[in-house]
């Protein structure tokens, strides 16, 4: 038992975690910056306008977040971005409630799979604040011995 609590306390199994968790929006960004012209139909297939500028956007900021939480630069920043950026997302690609059967079905699984994205992000969040906290914590008591 003690063997699996340190593995699963690892630098680097958490590193592993936190890419697992971003791999979506790295592979996004990186598919809609290697193919623009589908990034910008992807835009317009949403009704999302002026779509070249705003996919433009959503490739910068889905790699600048996810770097910024795999690299641990203002990590809660990032998260919580891209908790709202997935919140968003999630209601304007997965409106279930519109959809017809059978693709109602995959639609809502979607739906709130990307409500478990959400909760991951802002755990992530949480942790990092809570260390911040932490460490300002420590620093307090040991000015002040």
């Amino acid at each position: 038992m003690q063997v699996l609590r340190n593995l699963a306390t690892t630098p680097a199994l958490r590193w592993l975690a936190l890419l697992l968790l971003c791999a979506a929006y790295l592979q996004g960004a990186f598919v809609k910056a290697t193919d623009f012209a589908s990034a910008i139909a992807e835009m317009q297939h949403f009704g999302l306008a002026p779509a070249a500028p705003l996919a433009v956007l959503v490739i910068a900021f889905e790699f600048g977040a996810s770097l910024m939480i795999l690299t641990g630069f203002h990590r809660w920043l990032g998260a919580l971005g891209l908790a709202g950026f997935t919140l968003i997302a999630t209601f304007v690609a997965n409106r279930f409630w519109e959809m017809a059967p059978p693709d109602r079905f995959m639609a809502a699984n979607a739906f709130f799979e990307h409500w478990g994205l959400v909760g991951g992000f802002l755990l992530v969040a949480w942790h990092d604040l809570r260390a911040q906290d932490e460490r300002t914590e420590v620093q307090r008591t040991e000015v002040s011995i």
